[in-house]
């Protein structure tokens, strides 16, 4: 059993993937619980997608794939705020615009500079392929989302359940959110790398929806989500190693078998106290 483990750790490809995936789990765990009480799993989903054509400019013109990324969340953040911020129209109606569009030209793009073969790793994530620039990017992305939640914990929670409390003692819930926007952003950025633009959303909202089951106080969920995504990383990490599987699908199959196995426990410890 040991040997087991400690083979795949003499890699430094390997090394470096399990950085990444854990520091990716830390920044998901700690957004998770906010993206769920909030209801913001869509517009996590729409983030995941409209970074697409981000990504394939980047690699259109040889820059960074982290840039790209990250230039193509900052105009959907603005993007969404604008249209949202219009008399009539809704979040989701925004959301919905933003997503479909960009995913589209992320796709004709994609169509025009490589094979779908040659990018399906950002659509499906690649963990064992992480550079040492991917591995600072990430590390230091999770180390904002970490901070910048810590400091402002007070302000997220407050305006997550009570905006008008909030705006009576001078908070804005509107600049909190546009913060909060952009840490879901870079996060989402970072975990394209591991997981793909198709499962990211899986990292950033299943860990609290498991969380939820065991706890209704939001740093209970906020640690037990880290756990969550920690654990299924490094055993969808193992299982892509030995298996030969798809790294994003092998993480995020576990995630849900976590989930799974934590709504199951739920039920039957509910059923308990209806019979007492």
């Amino acid at each position: 059993m040991v040997e087991w483990i400690m083979e795949p750790l003499g890699y430094s490809f390997f090394l470096r993937g399990l950085f990444a995936g854990l520091a990716v789990s830390v920044a998901c765990g700690m957004l998770s619980g906010f993206i769920v009480w909030r209801g913001m799993a869509f517009l996590g989903d729409a983030l995941a997608h409209a970074i697409l054509p981000g990504i394939v400019v980047s690699v259109m013109f040889g820059f960074s794939m982290f840039l790209g990324a990250m230039g193509a969340a900052v105009v959907s953040v603005v993007a969404i705020g604008a249209i949202t911020g219009q008399r009539g129209f809704k979040d989701d109606t925004a959301i919905g615009v933003i997503f479909t569009g960009a995913f589209a030209l992320g796709i004709v793009l994609m169509n025009r500079v490589s094979t779908f073969k040659d990018l399906s790793h950002i659509l499906f994530g690649s963990i064992l392929g992480v550079g040492t620039g991917d591995v600072t990017a990430i590390a230091a992305v999770a180390l904002i989302v970490v901070i910048m939640v810590s400091l402002f914990y007070k302000e997220l929670l407050v305006t997550s359940f009570d905006p008008t409390h909030a705006i009576a003692i001078g908070l804005s819930p509107t600049v909190i959110q546009y913060g909060l926007l952009f840490l879901v952003a870079a996060t989402t950025v970072i975990s394209v790398q591991t997981v793909g633009v198709v499962l990211v959303l899986a990292l950033l909202v299943t860990p609290a929806a498991a969380a939820s089951l065991l706890s209704k106080n939001l740093p209970v969920i906020i640690v037990m989500s880290i756990g969550f995504a920690a654990f299924s990383v490094l055993a969808g990490f193992y299982a892509s190693y030995y298996l030969d599987l798809a790294s994003g699908a092998a993480i995020v199959l576990t995630l849900t078998l976590v989930f799974s196995a934590v709504f199951a426990m739920a039920k039957v410890k509910a059923g308990l106290l209806r019979k007492q």
